[in-house]
């Protein structure tokens, strides 16, 4: 699976990737081998799109943890590639088994993301507090999305936040 030559072209986009710590935590990510680790398990349509459609080597992530008592931003990270079938799929013993795939017709996919290092916790409360992160997506009324885009914008600010700036 590869992407096309004019997407190769198009400047780095910025993700919002959530992740349960109990599970793969930013600290899990930074000891992996080269710090990278394969993010499998989605299992939603929009956000396994944008794997596959837009999300390109080098694109900015924001490492989420989720699920836990104090959600928000734990870690910055780059989007590493190779794009692939995600195999747990097909593995009835796995949490992510989907008895309606199939290794002929596969529905779900998998990337490699790159942790590039940990930040302090920015939590929710201190997120809604910027007037430039208003419309971010994670934290509108109702978002579950594990993948979401992060405007430059929002980016920009997020990485003076914590610059303390």
């Amino acid at each position: 699976m590869t992407h096309s030559s004019t997407q190769a072209e198009r400047p780095p986009r910025y993700w919002l990737m959530k992740n349960e710590p109990e599970e793969y935590s930013i600290d899990h990510a930074l000891a992996a081998p080269g710090q990278i680790m394969a993010w499998n398990g989605v299992r939603n349509y929009q956000a396994r799109n944008f794997m596959r459609d837009e999300m390109q080597p080098g694109d900015g992530v924001l490492y989420w943890h989720s699920s836990c008592a104090e959600p928000g931003i734990y870690g910055i990270a780059r989007i590493a590639g190779n794009l692939r079938v995600d195999p747990s799929q097909f593995d009835p013993a796995d949490l992510y088994y989907d008895p309606k795939s199939s290794p002929d017709k596969p529905r779900w996919l998998m990337l490699d993301v790159q942790a590039e290092r940990k930040t302090r916790p920015l939590l929710i409360a201190e997120l809604r507090e910027q007037p430039a992160l208003a419309n971010m997506r994670v934290l509108q009324k109702g978002n579950r999305l594990s993948i979401t885009p992060v405007s430059e914008t929002e980016w920009q600010c997020i990485l003076g936040l914590l610059q303390g700036r």
